[in-house]
């Protein structure tokens, strides 16, 4: 039998704490369907025996108390709700207990922004992590020991697993579900929560809208400029000339306050711009392509591709309700 506590943090998100415990207990369903035995203890675990989550409108009743749980095979924290630096300080008390669980022999899994209250931990310093993308900025800043997996859906590392944004801690569970168990209960657990249980990147979902939480106008300047002339042909040095900047500082700078170098910011905002073309105009791969600056098709599809996870058609298709 696995024991698996999900943690219910003061703020969770309610279905992050609701979610686990469906998927798990669902899946003890499926195993005696096949004729196994149940596999998982699923039970909630928190500080106090009623945890207020979210946004103040829900409670959650607890199995056990902190104290009162004994080692778990899996331990499971939700995401958190609304400013994230409040959310950690509310919950210091459950730090350390996930810290002894994990140093006792347990996995630990966060989902989503979960990963503010695993990172708080420590335990991530030197690993790598997912979480959702609109917070890798903010994450980057206050855990700079942890690596953040661009677009990354699911990290595992040491025993520690960390998902990308929202929806996509159901694919983190279905791999956690699928190590524990076999391919074919994963799979059907998948079809049954109308899950795609292969998705390996939040990409497609990701916008991107220029770091600009930063003290460095010139940089700032040249953001400005790039987002207002992302169809022209924009080189590094007029850039640099025209903040009156060297090259060389100009560079360091930028990639100091925007975690990009020039030509990725050029190539993201690009990037951006070509995929609001596809969601709201019926215009072709090569018209869009051109209203955004790139002459080259196959150098358009190829950064289009790294950047959305996706290639321009399947884009469209997937976010053009006209196509």
């Amino acid at each position: 039998m696995k024991t698996i506590y999900t943690l219910v943090p003061e703020t969770a998100v309610a279905e992050g704490v609701t979610g686990p415990r469906y998927l798990f207990t669902t899946a003890n369903q499926f195993l005696q369907s096949v004729g196994k035995e149940p596999l998982f203890n699923v039970q909630l675990v928190g500080e106090k025996r009623k945890v207020t989550v979210q946004d103040g409108v829900y409670s959650v009743t607890t199995d056990l108390l902190l104290k009162e749980a004994k080692q778990a095979d899996l331990i499971i924290i939700p995401p958190i709700f609304g400013d994230m630096r409040k959310a950690v300080e509310l919950n210091e008390a459950t730090l350390p207990w996930i810290v002894h669980q994990y140093n006792n022999g347990a996995e630990v899994a966060s989902l989503c922004v979960g990963a503010f209250l695993l990172a708080s931990t420590g335990l991530l310093n030197g690993k790598k992590c997912s979480t959702h993308w609109a917070y890798y900025n903010e994450f980057k800043e206050r855990f700079g020991e942890v690596e953040v997996v661009d677009g990354g859906v699911i990290t595992e590392e040491g025993g520690i697993y960390s998902s990308g944004g929202a929806n996509s801690f159901w694919n983190l569970l279905l791999y956690i579900l699928e190590k524990y168990t076999d391919r074919d209960i994963a799979i059907l657990a998948s079809k049954y929560f109308a899950i795609d249980i292969d998705r390996e990147s939040q990409a497609a979902f990701m916008m991107f809208t220029g770091q600009k939480d930063h003290s460095d106008e010139e940089v700032k300047r040249a953001q400005q400029y790039i987002e207002e002339n992302y169809h022209e042909k924009i080189i590094v040095d007029d850039l640099a000339r025209m903040v009156a900047v060297s090259r060389r500082s100009f560079e360091r700078r930028f990639k100091q306050a925007t975690d990009n170098t020039v030509i990725e910011y050029l190539q993201r905002v690009k990037i951006e711009a070509a995929k609001r073309s596809f969601e709201s105009t019926r215009k072709n791969i090569s018209e869009v392509m051109f209203d955004v600056g790139y002459s080259d098709s196959k150098a358009f599809r190829t950064v289009f591709k790294k950047i959305t996870g996706l290639t321009p058609i399947e884009y469209r298709n997937k976010y053009n309700k006209d196509t």
